[in-house]
């Protein structure tokens, strides 16, 4: 069988244990749970903090580890999407309080006491999952710290219009591989606006153009329909616009349909799908 190395928990000196007979690895393991402690962890291809960013995981994720090595870094899959890589290991502690919140702000801030007049000691990033112990005044009080309470939702809360979300995100930089509004990729806009919306999303525009939607005709688009290239995917936000982060702009943008697709054309890239979900 061919498996996805990205979604794939297996190198030659250790995988899985669910893997065992399916691929070859040196000895199989069952792994230990771990949650993401840090407000946005880098995932990487490599354990060197150098090595190509392939996505990130944020506060509250849960991810089972594999492997570690003695320069501080620990191998391992999360559990939302199944991506596979390596993460700090000083991002990650066993698990602590169950979450029962998430951010629905593009960032919030937590701060030590009851003020806002207090120094922040962390920004976790919309999609973040934390426990909340207590409402306190205008706060949500968590292990964290005190978190202005508009800002969050209990974690079933659902965003109506995925669209409306990616929108949100207009300005943000580029970055390869990332999730939040310091830098995000096309797919990763996708991925974190329908996730908010409660729908399963993969991480890279590939695993999403096979999983989501229906194809329909690139005549007939309509908002919150998908357009995929190699390697890249837009959010149709009207029958003239996209919403896509791209590394043309650098950043999220708002680009005429028509112009995209015959500047993305003129690279040498064709649209390969459009899928309706």
């Amino acid at each position: 069988m061919n498996f996805d190395p990205r979604t794939t928990p297996a190198q030659p000196d250790v995988a899985a244990k669910h893997l065992e007979g399916e691929v070859t690895a040196a000895r199989f393991v069952e792994g230990e749970e771990r949650e993401v402690i840090h407000e946005q962890a880098p995932v990487r291809a490599e354990p060197a903090p150098d090595a190509p960013l392939v996505t990130e995981a944020l506060m509250g994720e849960r991810i089972t580890i594999y492997k570690s090595n003695d320069e501080g870094w620990a191998w391992g899959q999360l559990a939302d999407d199944g991506y596979v890589g390596w993460l700090p290991a000083n991002a990650l502690l066993a698990p602590r309080e169950a979450p029962t919140h998430k951010v629905t702000a593009l960032r919030t801030l937590a701060f030590p006491g009851p003020s806002i007049k207090l120094p922040a000691v962390a920004m976790p990033p919309l999609g973040a999952r934390l426990a909340v112990l207590r409402e306190q005044d205008r706060f949500a009080v968590s292990p964290l710290g005190f978190l202005p309470a508009r800002h969050l939702a209990p974690l079933g809360h659902r965003e109506t219009d995925f669209v409306a979300l990616a929108e949100r995100f207009l300005g943000a930089p580029y970055l390869w591989g990332g999730k939040t509004n310091h830098g995000l990729d096309c797919s990763g806009v996708v991925q974190i606006s329908l996730n908010a919306c409660g729908i399963a999303c993969p991480r890279d525009s590939d695993m999403q153009e096979r999983a989501l939607g229906v194809p329909v005709n690139v005549k007939d688009l309509r908002r919150g329909d998908l357009v995929f290239w190699k390697g890249h995917v837009a959010i149709v936000r009207d029958p003239t616009t996209f919403v896509h982060a791209n590394a043309f702009h650098m950043a999220v943008a708002l680009e005429p349909i028509a112009e995209a697709i015959a500047r993305i054309a003129a690279a040498g890239s064709e649209i390969t799908s459009v899928k309706r979900l």
